[in-house]
């Protein structure tokens, strides 16, 4: 049975921001509920974009919620379980050019350059989300201790591959240009590709892994 939009009110959880967009709250457990909405069957979604603590679900032009999309948005999650994912392996070279901020970071952890590197090298993460770029990974997982804030004033230029640290999250710039991340590092990784059927090299959800050169 289909419901019409009209049928789905706003509510805390979940609520309308364009006349096809649903924003559902997800907390901590964004991965969790876009793995149980892209395990379903829901022809009415065109897109899932996870986020920082939600999901924007776009619906196709002219559909209407159905009863299997309204279950799905409130079915309990089963935290337990969890879905087979890839684990990528980046090879990456830390400080000196490639990586100015480096030595500062490691100074305010506490650590030496090589003991911050290892902690990082360390830490396996999930990519929680993509944004910002195309295909710019944003990677759960840091250790506390490395955490730290991003930078007072953006740099008008950092260059592609550049591994980056921006409060919790780590990530990798897919593409030169400016950017307000603190830069520890390089991959010559191609994190996006627009000529291939999968352009972005992560997806929400897979593994990552760094090895230190």
């Amino acid at each position: 049975m289909d419901l019409p939009n009209e049928r789905i009110p706003d509510c805390t959880g979940w609520r309308w921001v364009t006349d096809r967009g649903l924003r559902l709250e997800t907390g901590g457990h964004t991965l969790a509920r876009y793995q149980l909405l892209i395990s379903r069957d829901l022809p009415e979604v065109e897109s899932i974009i996870p986020a920082d603590d939600s999901i924007l679900l776009v619906l196709r032009r002219g559909a209407v919620i159905s009863a299997g999309l309204r279950a799905a948005l409130e079915m309990p999650l089963d935290l337990r379980s969890q879905t087979a994912s890839r684990l990528h392996r980046i090879v990456a070279s830390y400080g000196g050019k490639a990586g100015p901020d480096l030595a500062a970071l490691a100074e305010r952890a506490g650590l030496s350059q090589q003991d911050w590197i290892a902690q990082h090298a360390a830490a396996e993460y999930r990519v929680a989300f993509l944004g910002f770029q195309p295909g710019f990974p944003y990677l759960a997982g840091l250790p506390e201790k490395l955490r730290a804030p991003r930078r007072a004033e953006p740099r008008v230029h950092v260059p592609a591959g550049s591994l980056a640290i921006g409060g919790p999250y780590a990530g990798i710039y897919p593409k030169s240009g400016p950017g307000g991340w603190q830069i520890v590092g390089v991959t010559e990784a191609v994190l996006f590709d627009p000529r291939q059927s999968s352009p972005a090299l992560f997806a929400p959800g897979d593994r990552v892994r760094f090895e230190a050169l």
